[in-house]
């Protein structure tokens, strides 16, 4: 799926504070994340996931849940997903319609009436999203006995996609961060950006 990052209009962006809840005119919900520091990686993880130290110099809205397939359809005027069901999370598109739904959602009237403008997050900013604050390996802490309370996953969803929203958010209010559809970034892969970490990467 997209996870989704809204720019605001610098006035209302100066307004905002942390907590702050933000719906546009399809109905999408967001949170408001503050600048800060994290580290991004996993040290028990892939060659490529070398832990370093990200700092993000300017607050960014997140999508609050997954884009649904009644999001999708208003906005892109048809449904791609397996499952159509209007609150379960749009699946089966590629990078290309993740952003090509951020660019029509941006040219949308109300849209631009408002100043908004939507991309996707970069890996950064989603991974900041996700830890919520935390530096455990799940933004519920390290107890994996509790994972079904936050996530749907291969054990207990019956190998099929939910409603979104139905398990707990994180700390910081944001729903499927931990299970339910994958979720496209920005960023474009790239097998030897982990040689090019310092001790401190801004954003």
């Amino acid at each position: 799926l997209i996870g989704l990052v809204v720019s605001i209009m610098p006035a209302i962006h100066a307004e905002a504070d942390t907590g702050r809840r933000l719906t546009n005119s399809v109905g999408m919900k967001f949170t408001y994340i503050e600048p800060g520091e994290f580290v991004m990686g996993d040290s028990e993880g892939q060659f490529d996931e070398e832990p370093h130290r990200v700092t993000l110099t300017k607050p960014y809205y997140m999508g609050t849940f997954e884009v649904t397939n009644q999001q999708w359809q208003a906005v892109m005027g048809e449904v791609p997903s397996q499952m159509k069901e209007p609150e379960y999370p749009v699946e089966r598109i590629d990078w290309e319609q993740a952003t090509e739904f951020c660019r029509k959602l941006s040219d949308l009237p109300s849209e631009k009436q408002l100043g908004n403008t939507y991309r996707l997050p970069t890996e950064a900013e989603w991974e900041y999203a996700r830890t919520a604050g935390t530096n455990t390996a799940y933004s519920l802490g390290n107890d994996i006995e509790i994972i079904d309370d936050y996530a749907w996953h291969a054990n207990n969803s019956g190998e099929s996609y939910q409603k979104v929203g139905t398990k707990l958010p994180n700390q910081w209010g944001i729903y499927d961060m931990h299970g339910n559809v994958s979720e496209w970034t920005l960023d474009k892969y790239d097998p030897d950006s982990f040689q090019k970490y310092t001790d401190s990467v801004n954003y």
